[in-house]
């Protein structure tokens, strides 16, 4: 906890607007494609998470990355799981707009956990092939009920470790965007992002989720801001934003969502 005191204080002091960014590429995706008024229609992906945060239903979880700080044990309340670990409907709302915005055609999820910030991604775009990895069965069982209910059929769910998993699904594919939303560790992190870089083009989209949950996460998060594919990226606290475009001058920004 007192990490995330110092890490947001810190955060804050540094952070602008969209006003202080000297990107136009950036301050495009931050004027029309996230403050801008949306068009679409969030009513199916908020029931979608009311549906889940109102379960009576318990799994029992196993957890191959950095453990929880919320829960102690394994068996876990569906409902606990999704107020404590699902994506906010803020959130959401922001990572549907930038799909949106952006448009992918394909899209990869790292950490599928009960499939709300996966609805989230569909809704913003419908037309993407959206492939999510989840390593506890149990919790990929509830997320392929949830997503089979709401007819997203524009998703498939991947169930299994993410060593074996991510090789799978990066052999001989190129991806629009991948949320890395799964092991919060410095060494995983940093492995599934080299190994993503080989199904990435230049116009790819990494967002990294919980950048300053521990000071191992933010380890990971200066390593790849610093790798030398990277030319843009964004500190929002929360979420870590890369981006490749080869040729252009490096950049970082620290930026209030």
């Amino acid at each position: 906890m007192l990490h995330a005191v110092k890490a947001y204080f810190y955060y804050w002091i540094r952070s602008s607007n969209q006003y202080g960014v000297h990107s136009p590429f950036l301050f495009d995706y931050m004027t029309k494609g996230l403050a801008s008024k949306s068009t679409l229609d969030f009513k199916k992906a908020r029931q979608f998470r009311k549906e889940l945060i109102q379960s009576k239903e318990s799994i029992v979880v196993k957890d191959f990355g950095a453990g929880s700080k919320v829960f102690k044990g394994n068996q876990r309340a569906v409902s606990k799981i999704a107020k404590n670990a699902g994506i906010s409907k803020r959130r959401g709302k922001l990572l549907a707009k930038t799909l949106h915005y952006f448009k992918p055609e394909n899209v990869l999820e790292i950490g599928t956990s009960l499939g709300i910030a996966t609805a989230y991604m569909s809704l913003g775009a419908p037309n993407a092939h959206i492939t999510t990895l989840e390593g506890c069965p149990a919790t990929a069982g509830v997320a392929k009920k949830q997503l089979e209910k709401f007819k997203m059929k524009n998703i498939k769910v991947i169930e299994g470790e993410f060593e074996a998993t991510l090789d799978l699904v990066l052999k001989n594919q190129q991806y629009d965007l991948i949320f890395f939303d799964g092991n919060h560790q410095k060494g995983p992190t940093i492995d599934y992002f080299e190994k993503c870089m080989n199904a990435a083009h230049e116009e790819s989209i990494f967002i990294f989720d919980d950048i300053h949950w521990t000071p191992e996460m933010e380890e990971a998060w200066e390593y790849i801001i610093n790798h030398e594919s990277v030319k843009l990226s964004v500190d929002t606290f929360k979420w870590g934003l890369v981006f490749f475009h080869p040729g252009r001058e490096k950049q970082h920004f620290t930026l209030r969502l």
